[in-house]
């Protein structure tokens, strides 16, 4: 039998059997003896079985429920078919569902039935065929779209959840608050102000009232969207009977590096007898991080615990790692680490690391990569650049030689900008854009201007014991760059230039945006992987400390 045949279920032509595919490249079947008719004829006993075999985390079962349904010739029975479907996507066999997709026509189904598939294809990641579903459906209702938005945003997939919002109200199907909660979020994590305000005014347009839900949403969206003082002002004109809306200015705050706010925040949600949770805590240690507070950050790491009886999790030891490590205490951070009460994670590792290179201390830095069990190419960049930072060429020549040892590449830092309602995305030397010839020029023209005002580049952070010049071409083009020269292109005189980096801003590049604000009178906003810069007139709101 072929390797293509084999690949399918096989209940057509062996109504006992079904066929499973194996990662080695064989193929196993199961076997299912035959079953009385009285012992298991009845829908209602199928149904309830698939249940159970979720319930029971038991794959097994659930292959021979399969088996006993092509016998008892329900395969195509719609609510049978679809919770087989789901059943095989919590358990991760996404071969399976794929296959029942294709041989029982969709619109078999009823709305319930679809939409709960989708809902289960888009949790599980397969967004793909849960589009295909969607485009076959000869019905779809509310529920449909806010399950294919919502998927979009679990699945980062920012431009096809505003696709199909926007389809939605061509379709005439008024959104909802669910609707609105998903692409409110699409908006925060894209950090698309444009679409924001349009999508708010939309809101504010049709009526809907805010819960909690949508009044943290909103917050969020703007602080992540470089507003802080809108998302204050909301804060401000809503309900705060929910723990989540403080949590959401707190959180806003600490991202713009607002501490002194954060903890003002902190003060009033006590004031007004709210009870602050673990992520409230993950909040306001977060803000002291960002403006080396490190004293209050043990008042409140400490205030959590005896207080409000809150025991602290992974993310708040990894707060404190941070904090330590940010304000170059390392040992202290080290402490916190071989201290907790659990076992730190990679993330703890990696901000580890992150402050050993920050602070020049490659010995410390070997420690947390060994203990990272899955080097991604992140870890071997931040402990090659440790050494970097110390003259230690030759052990960062042996990390990148390891790299290439291990086919490990580089990730590409990507900058993305906003314009005329469209992302424009870019990467380190990209030459993709249309524009590309134009806005080289532009990023040449203030290269120079910016040499004029006193720019040294900051040429310690390029890989590899390689000649001035060749380190100046590599910091050159940095994604965040081409992105604020983009800006400068399109965006008229006097306008702010919002920029979103998914790395941490190297320091060449703060720098340079900082005499650029300064040469050409701009307000120049980036959001990096930690948190807000605003650069005005020379300066930067997080005090160069990030």
């Amino acid at each position: 039998m072929s390797r293509e045949v084999i690949k399918r279920f096989q209940w057509r032509n062996k109504p006992t059997s079904i066929w499973l595919w194996r990662s080695n490249h064989t193929a196993s079947v199961i076997e299912f003896p035959a079953t009385e008719p009285s012992a298991f004829s009845d829908h209602q006993l199928l149904v309830q079985s698939l249940e159970e075999c979720k319930l029971s985390r038991n794959s097994t079962a659930v292959i021979a429920t399969h088996s006993r349904i092509i016998k008892l010739g329900y395969e195509t029975c719609p609510s049978l078919t679809s919770l087989l479907v789901t059943a095989y996507i919590s358990f991760n066999h996404l071969n399976f569902a794929r296959q029942l997709l294709n041989e029982v026509p969709y619109w078999k189904f009823n709305l319930v039935s679809s939409n709960s598939i989708i809902a289960s294809l888009m949790k599980a990641g397969d967004v793909n065929i849960a589009k295909k579903m969607f485009a076959k459906m000869p019905k779809r209702d509310l529920i449909t779209w806010n399950s294919m938005i919502s998927g979009f945003v679990r699945n980062a997939r920012y431009d096809e959840a505003f696709r199909f919002f926007r389809k939605m109200l061509n379709s005439n199907m008024e959104p909802d608050k669910f609707t609105f909660s998903s692409i409110i979020t699409s908006c925060g994590r894209v950090g698309a102000l444009d679409q924001a305000k349009c999508i708010h005014g939309l809101l504010t347009e049709k009526r809907i009232e805010l819960n909690f839900i949508l009044s943290s949403a909103l917050i969020d969206m703007y602080s992540k969207c470089g507003r802080i003082e809108t998302a204050k002002s909301i804060f401000e004109n809503v309900r705060h009977d929910d723990v989540s809306v403080w949590n959401a200015m707190i959180n806003g705050l600490a991202m713009h590096g607002l501490a002194t706010d954060a903890i003002a925040t902190f003060s009033k949600m006590e004031d007004e007898n709210c009870l602050p949770d673990s992520i409230t805590f993950v909040g306001i240690l977060t803000a002291c991080s960002h403006c080396g507070l490190t004293q209050q950050g043990r008042e409140y790491f400490n205030l959590m615990r005896t207080k409000y009886a809150i025991k602290p999790q992974l993310e708040h030891y990894g707060s404190m790692v941070d904090l330590f490590g940010r304000a170059g205490l390392l040992e202290e951070a080290y402490k916190v680490i071989e201290t907790m009460p659990m076992d730190p994670d990679v993330v703890i590792w990696r901000a580890f690391l992150s402050a050993c290179r920050t602070h020049k201390n490659p010995s410390l830095g070997e420690v947390a990569v060994s203990k990272i069990s899955h080097l991604a190419s992140g870890d071997y960049v931040l402990l090659s650049n440790t050494y970097c930072s110390v003259n230690k060429w030759d052990n960062a020549e042996n990390v990148r030689h390891m790299m290439r040892q291990k086919r490990v590449n580089k990730s590409r830092g990507k900058s993305w900008i906003e314009f005329g309602g469209v992302i424009h995305q870019f990467k380190s030397g990209d030459v993709s854009h249309s524009e590309t010839e134009s806005i080289y020029k532009i990023l040449e023209g203030l290269t120079g201007r910016v040499r004029e005002e006193g720019f040294i580049r900051v040429t310690e952070l390029v890989l590899m014991d390689i000649s001035e010049e060749e380190k100046e071409g590599n910091l050159n083009y940095h994604s965040e760059k081409l992105a604020v020269a983009y800006g400068i292109l399109k965006l008229s005189p006097g306008s702010e230039i919002r920029v979103s980096k998914n790395l941490r801003t190297c320091i060449d590049c703060h720098s340079w945006m900082k005499l650029v604000s300064k040469v050409l009178k701009r307000v120049i906003i980036v959001r990096d992987r930690t948190r807000f810069h605003r650069i005005e007139d020379g300066l930067c709101s997080c005090g160069d400390y990030w």
